[in-house]
């Protein structure tokens, strides 16, 4: 199997640990987000913790980092909770679909913080996925609209502690930032967890535990894909969650989504797909100026 099949292979992988993860904690019945968000990444920061301790380093990253790994989990915990509230609240192929922004805020985040420059195709991208939303949304501004904003946001969350990630790139190994993470979510939900606590059932338990370990899949699978492959190359797979989402908000919780929904992912993933492809596009012209003429050995025969 070549390396990009490996990595989109991964990346499907990928996909359906964090579809089951949702799932999951849509399963897990009415429990305060806090404690749900709580429990997912006590076993995240568990597993992590294995793979910190069996690669000798260091718990809790460089001294030099701390402000950048602080700062990436606290938007990624707030931006976590969002998503399970979303989650809770909406067919589940919504709340996915509408985190699924982040990629197009990254690219924002990404011009304004990193000073990276926006080419026109990405701005086009993100002006379709935004009214993609509005079909998912149907906003009618009642209390029914205030789960959709949390799925809003909590891709605007994400996307900034998806930015803050690669400012640290190798600056510390990625098990680091997700022990960091973790326990940084089960520090501070702790005390709202236990304030709030609601007694779970045998099953809640399972659910909330299986959340957790599928999470840590969808969050090692996606880290490894990129090892294999370029993003460039394999990103448009981890859309494969709305597929799995809306399989699972039919099959497992007889939710359909409405006509508008559909139109809405379609453009959301239309929009994916044209930057998706814009993006390769960009990236054979610049290694094709890169790679030097080729010229014919000196002792090359003529035949």
């Amino acid at each position: 199997m070549s390396n990009r099949n490996k990595g989109i292979l991964l990346l499907l992988v990928s996909a359906f640990g964090f579809s089951m993860m949702a799932a999951l904690v849509k399963l897990s019945g009415d429990l305060p987000t806090v404690q749900k968000t709580l429990f997912r990444n006590v076993v995240s920061a568990v597993i992590a913790f294995g793979f910190v301790v069996y690669h000798k380093e260091r718990l809790f990253g460089k001294k030099e980092n701390q402000v950048l790994l602080l700062s990436r989990s606290a938007l990624g915990t707030i931006g976590m909770v969002l998503f399970f509230y979303a989650i809770d609240n909406l067919v589940l192929s919504d709340a996915d679909m509408l985190n699924k922004l982040s990629p197009f805020l990254l690219i924002i985040f990404s011009a304004i913080f990193l000073k990276e420059k926006a080419k026109l195709y990405q701005v086009i991208a993100i002006i379709i996925a935004f009214i993609g939303t509005l079909f998912i949304i149907k906003p009618q501004f009642s209390i029914e609209f205030v789960p959709y904003l949390a799925g809003i946001f909590s891709a605007v969350f994400a996307a900034g502690a998806y930015t803050l990630v690669r400012v640290l790139g190798d600056k510390e190994k990625f098990y680091t930032i997700v022990f960091y993470f973790s326990f940084f979510t089960t520090v501070t939900l702790l005390p709202f967890t236990i304030a709030f606590y609601e007694p779970m059932s045998a099953a809640q338990w399972m659910y909330l535990l299986g959340a957790g370990a599928f999470a840590t899949i969808g969050q090692f699978g996606l880290t490894m894909a990129y090892k294999y492959a370029p993003a460039r190359e394999i990103s448009i797979f981890f859309y494969s969650t709305v597929v799995y989402s809306a399989l699972i908000s039919i099959f497992l919780f007889g939710q359909v989504p409405d006509i508008l929904s559909v139109i809405g992912y379609i453009t959301i993933f239309g929009a994916s797909l044209y930057m998706f492809l814009k993006n390769n596009k960009q990236a054979e012209k610049l290694e094709e100026k890169q790679e030097p003429p080729y010229s014919e050995p000196k002792y090359a025969t003529k035949q």
